[in-house]
């Protein structure tokens, strides 16, 4: 049988799928378990066993895997994070970490690897890939920042999850006549803040990809409370500005009182809404289905709400496109 490489440090090529493996690595998403169960109960339909792998690379190095069942993943869809844990690993970026993978993959007879979770995870299934370790990745992320797909694993638990906090907020504020700034995840990505803001009526979005002039946003304040609104909501995306900053610049303009609310962590959290379960479901078993086709190097995603897989490096190498014409309506619907 031809090898990729030379050595011990080598994976075996052009195997049938006996045995794979899956993992979540990197920032949780609500979903996970969801797509974690689809690997599982699709592979075992299809007399694949496979390996759960905790704490993402760093217990692939480790060897932490343990053999999962049916009855492994029962009672899981709607549990948010993820049953195999998650952990970050520099070391595994170096040549020798990679090594340690291959080598314990290569020890528990693994033919493929699915790697749920988010751009950094995705490099690392390329890394291996390159390797000759047919791996497929899901995406799994709150941000919503892979180009390539309309939709990641986790985004829609998390907007709904602002939601519910704009909706809270709203009702305390408008009792104190406040103006409510609010900051969401998203690192670089205003996707979280634009849909959240969208969808709760936000008089103003302040997100990365778009240049926000703080005196039209006072402006519009103080036409709203002249045509007596006793209360605002401003959604600022964590990579744009931080809600404080743009709090105090607000009540010194205005001289309105201000309150900011950073929702941090918790949009991580939850059960993982309908849309997510469904979606990590279908992504998982088309994983499964793609390592028993013969393909690594792949990456699962969804256009059109057609459920598809392309080239890793394709899909890493595509650039975001902001969606204006949704923020620019936000600002028509705030009037």
């Amino acid at each position: 049988m031809k090898n990729a490489y030379v050595g011990a440090k080598t994976f075996p090529m052009e195997v049938r799928m006996k045995r794979i493996a899956v993992l979540t690595s990197g920032g949780d998403a609500p979903g996970m378990n969801a797509a974690v169960r689809a690997v599982v109960r699709y592979s075992i339909y299809n007399n694949i066993e496979v390996y759960g792998i905790q704490r993402g690379y760093k217990g692939l190095m480790e060897g932490d895997l343990f053999q999962m069942g049916v009855s492994s993943v029962g009672d899981i869809i709607q549990r948010g994070g993820t049953i195999l844990k998650s952990a970050r690993s520099l070391e595994f970026k170096t040549e020798e970490g990679q090594n340690d993978a291959i080598n314990v993959l290569n020890v528990y007879k693994i033919d493929g690897l699915v790697v749920i979770g988010g751009d950094g995870s995705f490099r690392g299934a390329q890394k291996l890939s390159e390797r000759g370790v047919p791996a497929i990745g899901i995406p799994g992320t709150i941000d919503n920042d892979l180009a390539y797909t309309d939709f990641t694993i986790g985004f829609d638990t998390a907007v709904n999850t602002a939601l519910d906090a704009i909706s809270k907020l709203r009702d305390t504020s408008s009792s104190h006549e406040r103006v409510s700034i609010i900051e969401v995840m998203g690192r670089n990505c205003g996707d979280i803040a634009l849909y959240a803001g969208l969808g709760g009526g936000a008089e103003a979005i302040i997100v990365p990809e778009v240049e926000y002039d703080i005196d039209e946003i006072c402006k519009k304040l103080i036409e709203s409370k002249q045509r007596g609104k006793t209360q605002s909501i401003i959604i600022v995306a964590e990579g744009a500005a931080s809600a404080a900053s743009i709090g105090e610049m607000i009540s010194e303009k205005t001289g309105m009182e201000t309150r900011t609310t950073i929702l941090g962590h918790i949009q991580r959290g939850g059960s993982p809404s309908g849309s997510d379960r469904i979606l990590a479901s279908r992504m998982g078993a088309m994983a499964v289905e793609c390592l028993m086709q013969g393909k690594k190097a792949r990456v699962i995603g969804i256009k059109e709400n057609r459920i598809f897989d392309m080239d890793i490096d394709e899909a890493l190498d595509q650039k975001r496109v902001f969606d204006r014409d949704m923020h620019e309506l936000s600002k028509i619907l705030s009037i």
